[in-house]
Parts: structure tokens; sequence; C-alpha cells
């Protein structure tokens, strides 16, 4: 492993990150910021929504914002680089190992999905204020979950970047991160599908619903919510199977 030319990479990727933070705010943080305005603010005021509606739906929205942040940060680039630009052919050129280029993606998409996360906290904060129900009583399972959402946005966007081409991105999101959001108990809890039996049991595939679940846990204990152990165990499983797969494929196109 060579920190230097690892962090240098990273540099440079944050360096590009900063340069387009506006339209990455535009793009992937817009609509987070303007659901929990419309639904967090004006219809709770007007009487169409419960109060506490706000606290439902806020670490939802910021499980969503950290994901597709993360994915968009890692897939992208990797997308453009291996079909396009072929940055990727100099970037095989480090001295360092190959494996350590696709670790570098995911750290440089964490630190995106992290501020993501933030933003849209902070946004929410300002606009919702003393409406707000949420609690910092659980500081460490809350650094955790979010450092394990944050994980599993950019392991997740470095696998969608080395298995999807570039004429099948609108298919990526229109089939499988529009269902992933909508079924991931991002705007209502897990227990509010217990009307569905059926579709209560499968969304547990979906790893967003420990995402929004683990993040409401942690910030409203007092909604219902999955036990936060089981969404940790759950999230630290995928994430970690997301990762050795991502790596393989990237390690197969790289070489390959």
């Amino acid at each position: 492993m060579n920190w230097k030319t690892f962090t240098a990479m990273l540099a440079r990727d944050a360096h590009v990150a900063r340069r387009n933070f506006v339209p990455l705010v535009i793009q992937t943080m817009l609509q987070p910021m303007l659901l929990v305005f419309v639904f967090g603010r004006i219809m709770t005021a007007a009487g169409m929504m419960n109060k506490n509606y706000g606290d439902i739906m806020l670490p939802g929205v910021m499980a969503i914002a950290m994901l597709m942040t993360g994915i968009m940060a890692v897939s992208m680039p990797l997308i453009a680089e291996f079909q396009f630009t072929k940055e990727i052919e100099d970037r095989l050129l480090a001295p360092m190992e190959i494996h350590w280029l696709a670790v570098e993606k995911i750290v440089g998409g964490i630190l995106q999905a992290l501020v993501a996360g933030a933003v849209v906290a902070l946004t929410a904060w300002l606009i919702l204020g003393r409406h707000l129900n949420l609690t910092l009583d659980r500081i460490p399972e809350l650094v955790v979950l979010v450092l394990l959402v944050a994980l599993l946005a950019a392991s997740s966007g470095l696998l969608m970047g080395c298995s999807v081409g570039q004429t099948h991105v609108g298919l990526l999101f229109s089939m499988v991160l529009a269902p992933m959001i909508m079924f991931g108990c991002a705007y209502y809890p897990w227990q509010a599908l217990s009307h569905f039996p059926i579709v209560q049991k499968l969304v547990l595939v979906n790893p967003l619903v420990y995402a929004s679940e683990g993040l409401r846990g942690a910030m409203a204990p007092q909604l219902p919510h999955i036990p936060t152990l089981v969404t940790l165990i759950a999230l630290a499983v995928v994430d970690v199977a997301l990762i050795i797969v991502g790596l393989q494929r990237f390690m197969k196109k790289a070489v390959g």
C-alpha cells in the first residue's frame, strides 16, 4: 500500500467534488430538501399530515440523500473512466496495488455521502426547527449507523459502476433505485406495512429499509422502528458483501 499515492488520488477526487459541489447539491440533495419542506412543514401546518411526520420522514430522507450521493459519486465517474475517458488506465499505472484504487473510490464516496447527510440534517433543522422532536441521546449508535449507511452507498456505487453500461444508467434508476427508494421505509416506518404482510417481508431484502429504520431508531426512538441491533447487523453484512463483490467486479474489469 502506497499511502502517498492513495491520499494524492483521494485529494484529487475531493478537489473535483468541491468544484462540482453546486451541481451535486442540485442533482442529489435538492429533492430531499424539498420533501422536508413540503411534507414536514407545509402539509403538517395545513393539518394534512400528522405533526410528528417530520420526525418519521427526516431519517429516511437522510438515508436517501446519503445513498443517492454515494452511488452517484462512485458509479458515474467509474462508468465514464472505464467506457469513455479511459482515465482508469492512467490510474492503473499508479505505484500501488490495483484493488486500492477501488478502495479509494469507496472512501471518496463515503465522504460525499456523509456531507449529503449533514446538509440534509442541517437544512431540516433550519426549516422545521422546533417542530422536530428528535434526540441526540444515542450519539454512538447514530455515528456507527451513519458510517454504515455511507459505506452502503459507496460500495453500492462501486458495484453499479463496474456492472452497468452508460446506455443502461436510466434503466438502473427506473428499475432498481426508484423501487428501492419507494419501498425503503424512508417515508413511513416498516411497521406501517403490517397491513400488507407479504410486502412487509419482501422489503426486508432492501438495504435502504435498514438504513432508514436504523437512523429513525437512533434519532427518534419514540417512533416504531426495527430494533437497532438488527439494523446494525444487517447493514454490516450487506456492506461486507457489496465490498467483496464490488472489488471482484472492479478487478475483473480493470485487469480484463
